[in-house]
């Protein structure tokens, strides 16, 4: 994480100002790209997307009234895995707007969308998957769904998730 001033201000004061979401819905937060954002071909660069990434599933888990119980419980988040589609830049001090969802688990992973847009429209496609860990130990996904007040059916995960993961476990036999 090395958007130190943006988390501090996440922290200090737009977690305050949360909408109050249900567990699978949207969480939008929007930013703009500062001179130090960008690389040299004057285009926010590659490797603060995944930073804003964290800011915003930071922002997702006040916005759905989690952050307390879950720094509580001392539950810490994990990305196992992203993959990044690419679009079309966003220029300097262009405005864009981070929207995560979670969109599905399995039995050991969750699985969050987050898409990069502007005025101009999307920009970025994301797929995290990741886990909750506490003391070195991963929070089971049925404990997380439960803590987190979700009493529905499980989603169907979208086909590109389904897709991800087979790439991911093949990728996983083939290298060990």
């Amino acid at each position: 994480m090395n958007l130190y001033f943006r988390l501090v201000w996440l922290f200090l004061w737009r977690i305050r100002h949360c909408n109050g979401i249900g567990f699978l819905d949207s969480s939008k937060i929007d930013y703009r790209v500062l001179p130090l954002d960008c690389d040299i071909n004057m285009h926010m660069t590659n490797s603060r997307y995944p930073a804003f990434m964290d800011l915003a599933r930071t922002y997702m888990i006040a916005d759905m009234g989690l952050m307390k119980k879950f720094l509580k419980m001392k539950w810490m988040p994990i990305v196992n895995a992203s993959e990044f589609t690419y679009i079309r830049d966003i220029k300097p001090f262009e405005k864009f707007e981070i929207e995560t969802k979670v969109v599905g688990w399995d039995e050991k992973y969750f699985y969050i969308e987050q898409r990069f847009t502007t005025a101009r429209g999307l920009h970025c496609i994301v797929h995290v998957r990741g886990v909750f860990v506490c003391k070195g130990k991963q929070v089971p996904i049925a404990t997380l769904v439960k803590e987190a007040g979700y009493h529905g059916d499980t989603p169907e995960l979208p086909p590109e998730i389904v897709k991800w993961k087979q790439f991911l476990q093949l990728k996983k036999e083939r290298n060990m």
